[in-house]
């Protein structure tokens, strides 16, 4: 199981948090957000190289995003808003790898992943909301068991402690993997490097 977590904003957090066995560490750039990057200096911030930084994006222009990716030295762009599947592919082009999220309620919502497909690196599931940054609540994940596309996954929105065994009993081959963010949280964009040692442990990551 990959790990990510999302919505980190301080240095030192950062550091502490990259000594974790996960994948992936993700900045918001979302003004909107609590969790939005404003000062961060992360080249001051040593990764090691099997970490892939993730830039968060609703709906931003591309020149924009192009823009944070060298400053920020991106590897990877999320997308949350209603983006087309032509930004996508103007992302790609640069060379990042592209997660696209979608917001579920029921299983039909699944059908909005159709045009992204092949597109895509990855798709994002969360929990729709009325608004973007994530309202910390789970969608019915047996809606998963109707997802037979190509494109690998990620499971977002709410996951806590609670949540170890129901995630191990997801049987979907194309789940890559979790999405961390708020209930591991001091307050936004702080993590509490302890609990997720603990929640991390519990999985196998490869």
């Amino acid at each position: 199981m990959n790990i990510k977590v999302c919505g980190m904003k301080y240095p030192e957090n950062i550091v502490a948090l990259s000594k974790l066995p996960i994948q992936m560490i993700g900045l918001i750039f979302y003004k909107k957000s609590p969790r939005y990057v404003e000062e961060l200096n992360i080249k001051t911030v040593k990764l090691p190289q099997y970490i892939q930084l993730v830039g968060v994006f609703v709906d931003e222009v591309l020149k924009n995003i192009s823009n944070t990716i060298i400053q920020y030295d991106i590897n990877v762009v999320q997308l949350h808003g209603k983006e087309s599947p032509q930004l996508c592919k103007e992302l790609k082009k640069q060379g990042v790898i592209v997660i696209k999220a979608f917001p579920i309620e029921e299983a039909e919502d699944l059908s909005l992943c159709s045009s992204y497909e092949n597109i895509c690196d990855y798709f994002l599931f969360d929990k729709k909301t009325s608004h973007y940054g994530g309202s910390g609540k789970k969608f019915d994940w047996r809606i998963l068991s109707t997802y037979r596309r190509k494109t690998p996954f990620f499971l977002s929105g709410g996951i806590d402690k609670n949540d170890i065994e129901a995630i191990k009993q997801l049987k979907n081959p194309q789940l890559y993997g979790i999405d961390l963010n708020s209930q591991f949280e001091i307050k936004p964009g702080l993590k509490d490097i302890n609990k997720l040692r603990s929640f991390i442990s519990n999985f196998t990551i490869v």
